[in-house]
């Protein structure tokens, strides 16, 4: 695991911190390793470090990506300066797709509404 990929666990998708849902990590999905998978959202984020950056590499991202989405997952991708230099807006971001989901399955979080009322 990098540090982006720790740092993003760490401060953002373990322990049900986001909104409740389970998230993994380096999980097998088809035939690819997720970086961070929540099957309940049909979720996956990618965590994409340099070598990323390398034709070769951009176009087996863009097959995995292509055939994740196939099955109905969703496909974020972040990069590794992103999730070090900008981990609030990351996780900002990760919520707004989170909630997208709840809207369009009509699924609820796993965890109650904050505030009162």
């Amino acid at each position: 695991m990098t540090k982006a990929e720790a740092c993003l666990w760490k401060y953002v998708l373990r322990a049900g911190m986001m909104k409740g849902y389970g998230f993994r990590r380096q999980r097998p999905v088809l035939k690819y390793i997720a970086d961070f998978m929540c099957k309940e959202l049909m979720l996956v984020i990618e965590v994409d470090g340099y070598t990323h950056q390398f034709e070769e590499t951009i176009k087996k991202d863009q097959v995995k990506q292509k055939e994740l989405e196939e099955v109905g997952f969703i496909v974020l991708r972040f990069t590794d300066d992103e999730v070090l230099r900008s981990i609030e807006n990351v996780r900002q971001q990760i919520l707004y797709s989170v909630e997208m989901i709840e809207q369009q399955k009509n699924i609820s979080s796993p965890l109650p509404p904050q505030g009162g009322g």
